[in-house]
């Protein structure tokens, strides 16, 4: 081999090197970050309520427990703008560790927690602050973790690079289930109730040093390290609201659909599946964990799709998708089968992977880099709390008012919103995608 040739070589296998490195953190960050998200949803399906709230009915209690769940999502356009500003000022592998290491001590903090049986009102209160500190984390961490990706990607990869943290999603919920479905196994109601349920929450200790060590590894996108050479404008944030309205505003309502369907298909159908249909605890997350590999698979056929045509038509075909899903929800839940029900979520959580894997690419071309993360980071944040945050306890309430029917509804009207913010879009993202 030449001189030359073996220059090239070495040049092509340390950007293999370095691309597989910036993949692999994206996906083990966002999939440490949102198993500590989904062990609380998780946990307020099946135990916070009774544990964190006084006795009364157990519709109340569930209620409670899925408020509790709903505070992250108000902190988590909070954590965007914060985290939003440092990651466009200061840089985004700083702001990653700074979000990680918040949302990673405030899961392990709530595997501490004592019950309203031990210490009353203290103890509901403390896990409202602590939720609103994972709130904070995960804010911050998902912008980061897609400019990661997609701002090292090679042209015509964008959305195959973006579909790594996007695969964090499914990854996370595995470990997360996964881990629930082996203690539920093994351990008797009483003791998962007693201190069982704590297991996964101090398990993320250990998880967050994995994060941890592959962030420090890394350095600066290409894309922010260009901005060191242009003068520092106003704050991230409010260049943002005067300059890039339309955008953020578009971008909110296209990542609604995605949460609805997750949280609907996850933390809304075990609570109902195990509470009001009767299902055990093994059997129903047995059947989401094999429905979550069909929101993987959704992610990585949207993301190649997406780089083969484009993320806005993908996810357009999507939310037609979601709309149908909603409207069958009703007659499989009611059928009285547990094979419908899965056959269902396998078909909801497909859609979510079409809705959700184009995202990471989507929303960081709308958004030139000086303000990029706090621009795809408030989007994707707000449409969290728009599509997901209330979900759970609206659809409990609808349940209570109505049946089933009503929840899907629910996620039909979320795809309509999505939709029309995907047609509001026309011509805007390609007239972005210079930004990356």
């Amino acid at each position: 081999m030449t001189v030359q040739g073996q220059h090239q070589s070495r040049g092509s296998g340390n950007v293999y090197r370095r691309n597989a490195r910036v993949l692999t953190a994206s996906l083990v960050g966002t999939a440490v970050e949102f198993y500590d998200f989904y062990i609380y949803a998780t946990a307020s399906a099946l135990v916070l309520g009774p544990l964190f709230f006084p006795s009364g009915s157990k519709s109340a209690q569930h209620l409670a427990a899925y408020a509790t769940f709903a505070i992250a999502f108000i902190a988590r356009p909070v954590g965007a703008a914060v985290f939003g500003h440092f990651g466009d000022r200061v840089g985004r592998k700083s702001t990653l560790v700074a979000s990680l290491l918040l949302m990673g001590g405030a899961t392990v903090a709530i595997g501490l927690l004592p019950t309203y049986a031990s210490i009353g009102w203290l103890a509901p209160a403390l896990l409202c602050l602590l939720r609103f500190a994972q709130g904070l984390g995960l804010g911050g961490e998902w912008g980061g973790a897609a400019l990661l990706a997609v701002e090292n990607a090679p042209p015509g990869y964008a959305a195959r690079f973006g579909m790594f943290p996007q695969l964090g999603a499914p990854v996370g919920f595995l470990a997360a289930n996964g881990l629930f479905l082996v203690l539920s196994a093994t351990l008797s109601d009483a003791d998962f109730a007693a201190w069982g349920w704590r297991i996964p929450f101090l398990l993320s200790a250990v998880l967050v040093g994995l994060g941890l060590w592959i962030r420090f590894r890394l350095a600066e996108t290409p894309a922010f390290a260009a901005t060191d050479s242009e003068p520092r404008r106003a704050i991230p944030l409010v260049e943002l609201l005067r300059t890039h309205m339309r955008e953020t505003v578009a971008g909110t309502f296209a990542v609604i659909a995605c949460f609805a369907i997750y949280y609907l298909a996850t933390t809304f159908a075990l609570g109902y599946g195990t509470g009001t249909l009767g299902y055990s605890r093994q059997s129903f997350l047995g059947v989401q964990l094999f429905a979550i590999l069909f929101m993987a698979a959704g992610i990585v056929f949207a993301g190649y799709a997406a780089d083969r045509w484009n993320s806005r038509g993908v996810l357009i075909a999507g939310c037609l998708c979601a709309i149908a899903v909603g409207g069958v929800m009703g007659a499989m839940f009611a059928a009285g089968s547990l094979a419908l029900i899965g056959a269902f979520l396998c078909l909801a959580l497909f859609t979510m992977g079409l809705v959700y894997g184009p995202i990471a690419e989507l929303l960081p071309r709308l958004f030139p880099p000086r303000v990029r993360y706090t621009g795809a980071s408030i989007a994707f944040n707000v449409g969290g709390i728009v599509g997901g945050g209330f979900a759970p306890a609206i659809a409990q309430w609808l349940t209570d008012k109505g049946g089933v029917l009503y929840v899907g509804l629910y996620i039909s009207l979320a795809a309509l919103l999505s939709l029309g913010g995907l047609l509001s879009l026309r011509g805007a993202p390609s007239q972005a995608r210079q930004h990356l």
